[in-house]
């Protein structure tokens, strides 16, 4: 069939019973649907479709599901498996905001947080929020950096993410409105093949304040994006783009698969995927990937 939906949940809490609601309120609204494939037991399941537009799709299962922890992406079956991932950082592979985390040794974690919060929802210009952001940081020690790097964690599935699209011949690329202090060390950590982001600038073993510029914004996540598909020679459909916030909606939109995760309302409401229950693993799943080949790197 020409379309898959695919259910995706926290391990072990996707039910036979859900599967099949979905899969019936498809059928109610006329599409011709196959047997659900489980990609793994008890956290996702492919239902093949026809006859239905994809948005159609996703809304009847939603309708079916109400209110469960489940995520929902559907998408034509030819071409689901990508060969270019790129990925946000701050809320996206690692489960904070690294500047706000990095004000708490200034004293201004709430008040930077405010304005991060603000920006990732659109209701800021980017550059003016991060230039505003970093010069509240002026003289703070090198060394909040690597007790900020010390803290930071990484989102589950994200080396899962990683590992396995480097496997199966994906190139993986780091993308982030935030500082090259943090997306070198995850970029290394988890194996991303490149790192793209904004540079913190120094003197006597304390932040100025400034920004190296250009700044990476919207702007420049959305030319990464097409600049490194255009350096492998791949289609735009042939990509995967993850974020949380405004400044990710750019390439979020342009990707084959992009998907908002636990995003920001402007970003959930426009990009065409959403992951609001689930770990990084959906996108995995999203591609088709079963558990059994999912590598943990």
């Amino acid at each position: 069939m020409p379309h898959v939906l695919t259910l995706i949940a926290p391990p072990g809490t996707l039910s036979p019973r859900s599967v099949s609601h979905a899969r019936a309120a498809l059928g109610r609204i006329g599409a011709a649907v196959g047997t659900p494939d489980w990609l793994s037991p008890d956290e996702a399941a492919d239902i093949p479709f026809d006859g239905l537009a994809v948005e159609q799709a996703s809304a009847a299962a939603r309708a079916a599901l109400g209110g469960e922890a489940v995520d929902l992406i559907a998408q034509a079956a030819e071409g689901r498996r990508k060969k270019l991932l790129l990925a946000d950082m701050d809320s996206t592979i690692v489960t904070t905001e690294t500047l706000d985390e990095l004000a708490a040794y200034a004293g201004l974690k709430d008040r930077i947080a405010a304005i991060t919060r603000r920006a990732m929802d659109g209701e800021l210009d980017f550059f003016q929020a991060l230039t505003e952001r970093v010069g509240m940081l002026a003289g703070l020690p090198v060394s909040a950096l690597e007790r900020t790097w010390d803290a930071t964690e990484m989102t589950p599935g994200a080396a899962e993410l990683v590992a396995t699209m480097r496997a199966d011949g994906a190139r993986c690329i780091l993308v982030s409105g935030g500082f090259t202090f943090f997306t070198a060390r995850v970029a290394e950590s988890l194996g991303f093949h490149a790192h793209y982001s904004n540079t913190l600038m120094t003197q006597d073993g304390k932040l100025t304040g400034q920004v190296a510029e250009p700044i990476l914004d919207r702007h420049a996540k959305l030319a990464t994006l097409k600049r490194v598909a255009a350096e492998l020679g791949l289609p735009l459909s042939a990509t995967v783009a993850v974020g949380d916030g405004a400044n990710d909606l750019d390439m979020v939109r342009a990707a084959g698969l992009g998907v908002a995760f636990r995003a920001k309302p402007i970003v959930a409401g426009a990009a065409r995927a959403r992951v609001d229950h689930s770990g990084l693993r959906a996108l995995l799943f999203a591609q088709g990937f079963r558990s059994g080949y999912i590598s943990t790197g």
